[in-house]
């Protein structure tokens, strides 16, 4: 007799057969294997539309599972199923865990203490800094990063987690063998090697918007806690506050500037009651009995800019509130060319600004 996750494998393949579908299967059969006991008659009458019915009919078979499956081994993808021991507990018990999770890379970290981490897409010097930092001290007492491996923050605490050596889940919007965007291919390939790629999508899902908002409720469900790091009021990133929160997961952020039209978001969080993150620490006292499993922690100390000389101090005012042309600072800072040149290089080299495009200079915190 065939096994119940192979046939519910066989189901997730084909396109045009949902959650909801295989939601009926699951409340009218004893077990998934029942389908091919059934006939067409049958399936309608559960409540599958007829065209639908006949489609599982006719492609939900041995061969075509066993097809599915060695394509999957011989391209190294893992598969989970809801129904194997292997399913990670804590997505188990959330409104609409994914029946089938797609994997590439080190399965266990589903097991591991995980902090989700998410943002804006086009975060500002100080959202990058912020996410990197504790993504970092966060790998060191122990978590495990969750995080959507889009552009911008994302990214920021995927890199972060990499860079100190620690353990980090990338889930998906996409198929599990579409890097997107493409520019992360060397993240991605990356995170496959040191980490942890995840979806719900199998080999030939075709991408398009609607996937990216669903996998949200992936991230917030693989943790035990979500941060939002840098968000605007519309941030999909907030959708993964949301599904953190319909979990009964904790939920928290990080604050902004409120001039900052990136920060709007994660303040709106904080007035509804996240919990406000200026440390590591902040997230890790949350959770005694995860320290209690983690090794040693250690506390983590808020950012501190390096000592700056008095002209460097001028300077840096004129640069902090929002990003200024070079034009611009000469003329407000009454200053030379070579003297303002010079300033600006030793913040530079203290990493206290950045520079962009164009000659145009922003703060780093």
């Amino acid at each position: 007799m065939i096994e119940d996750r192979l046939v519910l494998i066989g189901l997730h393949q084909l396109e045009g057969i949902g959650s909801r579908t295989i939601q009926i299967l699951h409340q009218n059969l004893q077990s998934f294997h029942e389908l091919f006991t059934l006939d067409k008659v049958d399936l309608v009458a559960m409540g599958i539309p007829t065209e639908r019915a006949t489609y599982m009919k006719e492609h939900v078979t041995l061969e075509r599972i066993e097809q599915a499956v060695e394509r999957y081994n011989q391209s190294q993808i893992g598969i989970i199923t809801i129904l194997d021991p292997e399913y990670p507990e804590l997505l188990r018990e959330t409104p609409a865990p994914p029946w089938v999770l797609y994997t590439m890379g080190n399965q266990s970290l589903l097991k591991e203490p995980s902090i989700g981490m998410v943002g804006t897409r086009v975060p500002t010097a100080y959202g990058k800094k912020v996410a990197d930092w504790l993504a970092v001290d966060l790998c060191e007492a122990g978590f495990t990063i969750v995080s959507g491996l889009a552009r911008g923050i994302d990214s920021c605490c995927h890199r972060g987690a990499l860079q100190a050596k620690g353990n980090t889940i990338a889930v998906l919007g996409t198929s599990i063998h579409t890097i997107y965007p493409p520019e992360n291919r060397a993240l991605h390939e990356e995170i496959t090697a040191n980490g942890l790629i995840v979806s719900e999508y199998p080999i030939g899902k075709k991408s398009h918007p609607g996937l990216f908002p669903l996998r949200n409720r992936i991230i917030a469900g693989l943790s035990i806690g979500t941060v939002v790091v840098e968000a605007g009021v519309k941030s999909g990133s907030l959708i993964t506050a949301d599904a953190a929160l319909e979990a009964s997961r904790e939920v928290f952020a990080v604050p902004g500037p409120i001039t900052s039209p990136k920060s709007q978001g994660t303040l709106n969080l904080l007035r509804q009651g996240a919990k406000l993150v200026v440390t590591a620490n902040d997230i890790i006292e949350e959770f005694p009995l995860v320290q209690s499993n983690a090794r040693s922690i250690e506390i983590f100390e808020p950012y501190s800019m390096p000592a700056l000389t008095t002209e460097e101090e001028t300077i840096y005012r004129l640069i902090e509130p929002e990003p200024i042309a070079f034009d611009t600072l000469l003329e407000k800072s009454e200053s030379n060319f070579g003297h303002l040149h010079s300033v600006l290089l030793s913040l530079l080299i203290k990493k206290v600004i950045s520079q962009l495009p164009g000659s145009v200079y922003i703060a780093n915190s």
